[in-house]
């Protein structure tokens, strides 16, 4: 199931059309932040490969979804990644780019701790058949916010935001909800957020 969902992933031009006044294309991902950030990828995608990681699929950019001689190298297609060995900077790092990586546990504990890894993330998600064990874990996890069957968003903007860990500066996304990441919530309690030793009084939310 998974496999087919990553190859059916759109990438292209996100103002491509054919006629004025055309909706924009429906996609999944537009370009990356620039073209070095495309090479930093394939750095770190060959490097893992390199060292033994298995890739799983390497999709390819479809050129019906550019412009025609456009320049691309700003684009990046889905790679899949199976076994990437911990000397490698993907095992311990977010690529921010559509690079996915699977690693095999036997155990609970494992689990966890390989989610942890990063030391920490600003959301989480368990998929589990038992709902105990779902929450054990997610308590166990270095994450501000963890969904347990299902997917959570620094976009779910009926609450607070912040970040744990080393995933505090994605926290630094604005607004009313940022405030109250850093200060105390709605009820007085203590919200994880940017700066673990600042208080504010309620006036200074």
């Amino acid at each position: 199931m998974y496999l087919p969902v990553v190859r059916s992933l759109r990438i292209g031009h996100p103002l491509l059309v054919n006629n004025p006044g055309d909706p924009p294309p429906d996609l999944d991902f537009g370009p990356q932040i620039s073209a070095g950030k495309v090479e930093e990828l394939n750095g770190m995608v060959g490097e893992a490969i390199g060292a033994g990681a298995v890739p799983l699929l390497r999709g390819e950019l479809d050129p019906a979804r550019f412009f025609p001689d456009q320049d691309t190298s700003a684009y990046f297609a889905p790679v899949t990644l199976l076994g990437v060995p911990r000397n490698c900077r993907l095992y311990h790092h977010e690529p921010f780019g559509p690079v996915d990586t699977i690693v095999l546990v036997d155990r609970v504990e494992e689990l966890v701790a390989e989610m942890n890894v990063s030391n920490g993330a600003l959301v989480a998600s368990v998929a589990t058949d038992d709902p105990v064990v779902g929450q054990t874990v997610a308590a166990e996890l270095r994450a501000f916010k963890v969904g347990v069957n299902r997917m959570r968003s620094r976009g779910d903007r009926a609450e607070s935001f912040g970040g744990i860990g080393q995933s505090w500066k994605g926290c630094f996304v604005g607004g009313e909800h940022l405030v109250r990441a850093v200060t105390v919530g709605p009820s007085g309690e203590r919200l994880a957020g940017n700066f673990p030793d600042y208080t504010s009084v309620p006036e200074a939310r």
